[in-house]
């Protein structure tokens, strides 16, 4: 099972939600990724108050390398989970087909919360990025006990 976390820039919110969930998943048979829909931070690692957060429940993402979505990532995932709507727009819009389509979901859909967004943190305070660690945290368990029972 291969799995894309998505967000905008792949620097707050995917790279945690990459980290949570292979924090939660056998690594032999999961591979989990992350990448945003704009390319402003190619290359960089993820902001430093993800790395922080992550710490502080034992994860470390301060290796992972921010990269851009590719239409190719339809073919590589299964499951491509997106932070908000407005990523959830994106990449529907470079699907090609309706197999891609269906791989991709809003990731609070997995705990119910349909129309829910998980709210991007890069503006907010260091306590913002705590509650979208969280949410994450929640829809990532769901998401693991899923793969982990196929």
């Amino acid at each position: 099972m291969n799995v894309l976390m998505v967000c905008l820039g792949n620097i707050c919110r995917s790279p945690l939600a990459e980290g949570i969930l292979k924090s939660k998943v056998n690594s032999t048979y999961t591979f989990v990724d992350s990448a945003g829909t704009a390319g402003y931070h190619i290359g960089n690692p993820p902001d430093h108050r993800s790395i922080k957060i992550a710490q502080d429940y034992g994860i470390d993402i301060s290796n992972q390398n921010c990269r851009k979505f590719a239409i190719s990532d339809f073919d590589t995932f299964d499951l491509i989970y997106v932070m908000d709507k407005s990523n959830y727009k994106d990449i529907l819009s470079l699907a090609r087909n309706n197999l891609d389509a269906q791989k991709v979901k809003l990731l609070l859909s997995e705990i119910n919360l349909k129309n829910e967004e998980v709210p991007d943190p890069y503006h907010d305070s260091d306590d913002g990025f705590k509650k979208v660690y969280i949410m994450i945290d929640k829809a990532c368990t769901v998401i693991a006990a899923r793969i982990e029972n196929k």
